[in-house]
Parts: C-alpha cells; sequence; structure tokens
C-alpha cells in the first residue's frame, strides 16, 4: 500500500512572519502540478489528509477536486511545535536542523514517533499533505537516521512511502530544492 507525502506549496509569508499563511500564487500552481502527478499515481480506493494549516489545506483543495473526495484535517501533520515566539522561530529552525533527534527535547521525539504511528495505523492508500520538517521526521525515522534534516524536500513535491502491514520503506524521495529559512 503507498502512502504520498507532499510538501505544501510556497507559502505566502515565512515562517518568521506568520504562524499560518496561506500559498503564494506559485505555491497555487505548485499545488496543481502536484495534483495533476498524483492523479496519474494514485488508487481508487486512496484517501487524503492534511496539516490543519492553510498552506497545507490549500495544497490539498486541487487534488481533492479532482477526485471529488474530502480531505481529513489530522494534527499530528502540522509543522514541528515551536516552543518559542514568532520573531525567534527562524533562529530556532535554523538551530534545530543542524541537531540530532537524540538532542531534542522529549516532546519533540514524541511529535516525530506519532507522526509515523499514524502512517503505521493507516488501513487504506492516503496522500498525505504536510510540511517540511514532518517529511523530514517521518523519512529520517523510516530510513533510521538520527539528523533532524534528512533531505530538502521541495514545495509540492511528493515523497513515496510503502506500508509493507508492520512497517514504513521508502520508494522515492520527493524533488529537492535549497531551503532557504529567512
Amino acid at each position: 500500500m503507498d502512502i504520498f507525502l507532499v510538501r505544501h506549496g510556497e507559502a505566502a509569508a515565512s515562517w518568521g512572519e506568520s504562524s499560518d499563511p496561506g500559498l503564494s500564487e506559485l505555491g497555487m500552481l505548485q499545488a496543481e502540478r502536484a495534483a495533476q502527478s498524483l492523479r496519474e499515481l494514485v488508487p481508487g480506493d486512496i484517501q487524503l489528509l492534511s496539516s490543519p494549516l492553510a498552506r497545507a489545506r490549500e495544497t490539498a483543495a486541487p487534488l481533492a477536486k479532482k477526485l471529488e473526495l474530502p480531505v481529513r484535517l489530522c494534527n499530528v501533520f502540522r509543522e514541528i511545535p515551536a516552543a518559542v515566539p514568532l520573531a525567534q522561530r527562524q533562529s530556532w529552525l535554523r538551530q534545530f536542523m543542524q541537531q540530532h533527534w537524540g538532542e531534542q527535547p522529549e516532546h519533540l521525539c514524541e511529535w516525530r514517533a506519532a507522526a509515523s504511528q499514524q502512517l503505521l495505523d493507516l488501513r487504506q492508500p492516503a496522500v498525505v499533505f504536510s510540511h517540511f520538517l514532518v517529511i523530514n521526521a517521518i523519512v529520517g525515522q523510516v530510513l533510521g537516521r538520527t539528523e533532524t534534516l534528512c533531505f530538502r524536500p521541495d514545495n509540492g513535491s511528493i515523497t513515496r512511502l510503502r506500508h509493507t502491514g508492520t512497517s514504513l520503506e521508502l520508494v522515492a524521495l520527493g524533488e529537492e530544492k535549497e531551503t532557504v529559512v529567512y
């Protein structure tokens, strides 16, 4: 059973400017492109799941419309919980992306485990619309990596996993792009 992890399209504002921005014009185009690609890949019994944040929901919308399916919002696929004020998030994020999971507080390790467990609990194929670090956390756990940053999924990229019934396997990483945290 396949699970597709889609990074949201480009946001209209950076992480330090808004806690819940929607998509930019480019982000909307990326969402449309992802929907076109996925339409050819997904089986008929697919389910659509999304982070509740605007940029993920807006990325899910074109595929939901094409397939005439609802999108179920799942808090577990929400962006990493940064326990710092909005103005300090960029600095916190830069530091976090240079670290390892063994250095992280328990609540972040639990967040990572919950996202992977949610995928293991699925009983039908799914497309999950989520975020850069959520996808990294899941892929890192699947690959047994300790770094918080394993790859740099581009906006609108599609990472493919296979659910074997008892574990998750990486089929293909999504397209990568150098992400600037500004």
